[in-house]
């Protein structure tokens, strides 16, 4: 089998060289064989310092090939030094040895290439037709600027993440990382599928949150579409952004985010009133994106605050938004009353109390289709008396006739009473005075304005001979459920509701529920809602929703419950609990603090405080407006005008017992004017009641 030359050759020249290599230093040392000799081995010896120091590849195969002449010298060296040919002919078996080794490995003609020759005797493998390889895709030379040329070369070292190519690298101003990439996809006419946030992230090493990628417009001159993206790398910014965010910024990360309080918002401004210590924030949520959503308690949190604080309000005018943060609850300031605040202007409004964002609430003594009715809710101790207080100075202060009737005695309806043309207590007295509004209706609707007409009432329209009335019911469903005239109580006041507003008359009920089963009807509930602005005062959280059901609220404007205090906690339980002392008292402060209804949404409010103890007469007018001398005529020729407080008159209900053995002594008979009262299904609400109803009409 034949071998390569070069193999031939270097083994023929190891076999005649290891004689020589023996022989001369035994036979002639001071020979310049020696000298050629050892200054071989000593370049070898260099080749392999310079070999080993080498970073590139082949370190060892270097190494190998100096390894003659290195092995040379010291076979000379030791033959040199040994006395003789040495024991056992040590020098001519060194020899010997190291010109096998060097035939065996042969470092020159084997080592000295990278790849072997192959065999003579193995064919050659039959050409075979390679795939034509993609061409690698390189970006374009179009003269770009250094800042460019350099992005494109980090981008080739990364892979061209997404098959793109970068056409222009623009950095931003005074941000030394940041910048903005345009993107072509590598393949023309193509689209860009493979780019995201996380690849260009890991590209630059940055946060995938420092990056953002947008869709490229068609331009003059430039192309667009789904083939071209840019690409915002900046982290700088962002660092900046969460360490000293400005409003737009942090409003847009904090509130207007995907999953924020107000998704989609986007902030408009930021207004601060010192005075009333208050700031306002104004964002904007787009057309597109329908009414505002807000989520008032991670809206709380976002602004730092708790959403039973009671500092926080939101107001949403069609697509605009109103925060109001106050720097201290607006419900718990006391707003005090003032004859100006209680005096309704020329529609009819004046002021009741504040909303949380600093509005007046206001609420009005007549509507535009007749005089207003009334409704207050609110449990012991909620503000109602108050309330009520405020509503009466209002209708006093605008001339109308205000009479009173409670179910129960107490100091400031009594007070109250004072500058009213008629108060009284107890069921009894409220039932005369029904019926004396339920007699007016009938009067008014004959007596003739000043152009000999019979009208509607309306403040607008001169030549009305009376005045309008306001009859203020306080605890109605108390009386309501009285057993002597309860019935007729809740017949009367649901006629009232239903037509006094057009003869001028308004009832105002007052109590500590709305509910149909409480004693309610649904017709008076409906009535009285329809023309009154409602206030609800310290509701409790499980009625909360029941109650602005029953009010026609939809479900999707239902507010949460008022918190049990508007103070703020006092600071340092911790330190309180270590040294074993009581918590402070809870300062409640919720009194006169609810909801006005005056259009689909309730809105919080805090009605102005009617100080009593200081004296109300300020508050009123100056004379009590009265019934005419007409109107009086007619009620004292039904029977209907004289002191209410006398116990029952005779026949004043009815038969009595000696005219008709079986006719109750009240409740029951005959009203004046010959009508009876209608059976109520609404009062019967247990099985129990509904036997008693069916032998009363079947006289078993």
């Amino acid at each position: 089998m034949s071998v390569p030359r070069s193999v031939a050759l270097e083994r023929t020249l190891y076999t005649l060289a290891a004689p020589v290599l023996a022989a001369a230093p035994n036979l002639y040392p001071d020979s310049p064989v020696n000298t050629v000799v050892q200054l071989a081995g000593a370049a070898g010896i260099g080749g392999w310092v310079l070999a080993a120091k080498s970073a590139e590849p082949g370190a060892g195969r270097k190494i190998l090939r100096w390894s003659p002449l290195v092995l040379a010298a010291a076979v000379d060296v030791a033959a040199k030094n040994t006395p003789g040919w040495g024991p056992w002919c040590l020098d001519a078996l060194l020899a010997a040895g190291w010109a096998a080794a060097g035939c065996l490995v042969l470092p020159f003609s084997r080592h000295a290439r990278r790849h072997h020759r192959p065999a003579l005797a193995t064919p050659a493998p039959a050409p075979q037709l390679q795939p034509a390889s993609e061409p690698e895709p390189s970006q374009p030379d179009d003269g770009a600027d250094p800042f460019t040329r350099q992005v494109r070369q980090l981008w080739e070292n990364r892979g061209m993440p997404g098959r793109t190519i970068v056409i222009k690298a623009t950095p931003h101003p005074g941000m030394r990382h940041d910048l903005t990439l345009l993107l072509r996809a590598c393949e023309a006419g193509r689209p860009i599928s493979g780019l995201t946030e996380e690849t260009v992230a890991a590209a630059f090493g940055v946060d995938v949150t420092d990056v953002r990628i947008e869709e490229v417009a068609r331009q003059y001159g430039r192309e667009g579409g789904p083939g071209w993206k840019e690409v915002h790398v900046t982290p700088d910014l962002s660092e900046r952004r969460r360490q000293a965010p400005t409003d737009h910024e942090w409003w847009t990360d904090r509130i207007g985010a995907a999953g924020g309080p107000v998704p989609g918002s986007e902030f408009v401004k930021e207004v601060r009133d010192k005075e009333r210590k208050v700031t306002h924030y104004i964002a904007q949520v787009p057309d597109e994106m329908g009414e505002p959503r807000v989520n008032l308690h991670t809206l709380a949190a976002a602004l730092k605050t708790k959403y039973d604080e009671g500092r926080l309000f939101v107001t949403v005018d069609g697509s605009q938004v109103l925060v109001s943060l106050w720097d201290s609850s607006p419900l718990a300031q006391v707003f005090p009353a003032t004859r100006e605040l209680l005096t309704p202007d020329k529609d009819g409004r004046w002021v009741t109390g504040y909303l949380g964002n600093g509005q007046p609430a206001r609420n009005r003594v007549y509507t535009d289709r007749g005089a207003a009715h009334g409704l207050f809710v609110a449990p012991s101790g909620g503000g109602k008396t108050q309330l009520m207080g405020l509503h009466v100075a209002a209708d006093a202060l605008f001339g109308a006739v205000v009479m009173l009737a409670t179910e129960a005695p107490d100091e400031k309806t009594a007070a109250l009473g004072k500058h009213t043309a008629r108060y009284g207590v107890g069921a009894l007295y409220m039932i005369r005075l029904l019926r004396v509004l339920d007699a007016l209706m009938e009067t008014r609707g004959e007596m003739p304005w000043e152009d000999g007409l019979v009208h509607d009432w309306d403040p607008s329209l001169p030549g009305c001979p009376y005045r309008m009335l306001s009859a203020y019911l306080d605890e109605f469903l108390s009386a309501a459920r009285n057993g002597d005239y309860g019935a007729e109580i809740m017949d009367l006041a649901e006629r009232v509701s239903v037509k006094g507003r057009k003869y001028g008359i308004g009832i105002k009920v007052a109590g500590q529920s709305i509910y149909v089963q409480d004693g309610f009807t649904q017709l008076l509930c409906e009535n009285l809602r329809e023309n009154c602005i409602p206030v609800v005062l310290k509701v409790a959280p499980k009625k909360v929703a029941d109650m602005f059901r029953t009010l026609g609220i939809p479900s999707e404007y239902i507010p949460d419950p008022l918190p049990r205090s508007f103070s703020p906690a006092e600071k340092g339980r911790i330190d309180r609990v270590m040294r074993g002392e009581p918590e402070p008292p809870a300062d409640s402060n919720t009194g006169g603090a609810g909801w006005i209804v005056e259009a689909k949404q309730p809105d919080v409010l805090r009605t102005l405080f009617m100080d009593f103890k200081a004296g109300i007469d300020g508050y009123f007018p100056d004379t009590v407006a009265t019934l005419t001398d007409y109107e009086i005529r007619e009620l004292e020729a039904r029977g209907l005008w004289f002191d209410w407080t006398e116990p029952p008159r005779p026949g004043e209900f009815g038969p009595e017992p000696d005219d008709e053995d079986d006719a109750p002594k009240k409740g029951g008979g005959k009203r004046r004017g010959g009508s009876k009262p209608a059976a109520r299904r609404d009062s019967v609400t247990s099985p129990r009641q509904a036997l008693e109803a069916i032998k009363n009409l079947s006289g078993v």
